[in-house]
């Protein structure tokens, strides 16, 4: 004999009304990520730099970047060739390469671009120097193209001279990246130091290449135009007189951003940049590509800072007008 349960009217209603109500609170959620999402209206990529302690200090192998970088929220990535300088002195340049591809295949990270130390000064007031520079980063260039990356960023420290730097700073951008067009990739000065730091003197040598894949990668810091001695690198004498100023005419040739953080307040805001300015500055410009996380200091934790650096992008990023 089959037996039925009852269930009382009142139950019934009970059950239906709280499937409706998860129902509309998952769908009230789903709304929520998707405005979320649009809020923050960008993408982020992980810069290598923001882990060159523990690569430097052994800690870890630079190989696993792409792992590292997944674990910490990441699907995009931008290499650094110093940080390899041991293994492409050992294994050669060619395998380097092809382990950034297959590593970053293995974890499904994109590859967005290579920032280039080793290959010389683009802007060397020595001739053979700065040709010799050009010839090294055309593998770059071929190397960026099989990663499935957007561009290199380069160096263009140069003379102390500013009308000679401008005229050594164009001849090596513009045969650079006239070679760089036929393989669709991207020559990109960053404010590095010294005059590539001052807009004033980099936007007009841009401009005057006048070629659509020749641009800058905007970064937040770095702006010291002079130092205390004649080197790229070392205490600084002089900076740009106004860094939100610079960073908008930096923006109006940009094709990537490294957004910089050095540290932050109990409230995970940037002290020394005003990240909610410098995002404003960003989405005037029109600018729709990646930003780099790029965290440079030692008071926290690399992954850490790494971090709080994202949160405070997104965060700046919900805020902006």
């Amino acid at each position: 004999m089959k037996r039925y349960i009852i269930i009382p009217l009142a139950l019934c209603l009970f059950i239906l009304m709280g499937c409706q109500n998860q129902k509309k609170e998952t769908e009230m959620k789903e709304e929520k990520l998707v405005e979320t999402n649009e809020a923050k209206g960008y993408s982020y990529s992980l810069a290598q730099w923001s882990l060159h302690r523990e690569i430097e200090t052994g800690r870890l192998d630079p190989f696993d970047f792409p792992k590292v970088a997944k674990e910490l929220g990441f699907d995009a990535v931008e290499w650094v060739d110093q940080l390899y300088e041991k293994q492409i002195d050992s294994l050669g340049f060619d395998v380097v390469i092809e382990r950034w591809k297959k590593e970053s295949q293995k974890y499904s990270i994109d590859n967005v671009l290579i920032m280039v130390d080793l290959a010389g000064d683009l802007s060397h007031s020595d001739e053979e120097k700065r040709n010799r520079a050009v010839e090294i980063h055309r593998k770059y260039i071929d190397a960026a193209a099989y990663l499935g990356c957007h561009a290199i960023r380069v160096n263009t420290f140069g003379s102390y001279n500013p009308e000679e730097w401008s005229e050594t700073t164009y001849d090596g951008l513009k045969r650079l990246s006239e070679y760089a067009a036929t393989k669709n990739i991207s020559v990109l000065a960053e404010n590095h130091g010294w005059y590539s730091s001052d807009p004033r003197l980099l936007i007009p040598v841009i401009e005057r290449i006048n070629l659509p894949n020749c641009g800058t990668l905007a970064d937040f810091g770095n702006w010291c135009i002079k130092r205390t001695k004649d080197e790229n690198w070392g205490d600084c004498a002089e900076e740009y007189p106004d860094k939100y100023e610079g960073f908008g005419r930096l923006m109006t040739k940009a094709k990537a951003v490294s957004a910089k953080a050095y540290e932050f307040d109990e409230n995970g805001n940037e002290t020394t940049l005003d990240f909610d300015r410098l995002m404003q500055i960003i989405k005037d410009s029109g600018y729709n590509g990646y930003i780099s996380v790029e965290y440079e200091n030692e008071i926290l934790d690399e992954r850490q800072g790494i971090i709080a650096t994202k949160d405070l992008l997104i965060k700046s990023a919900n805020k902006l007008n």
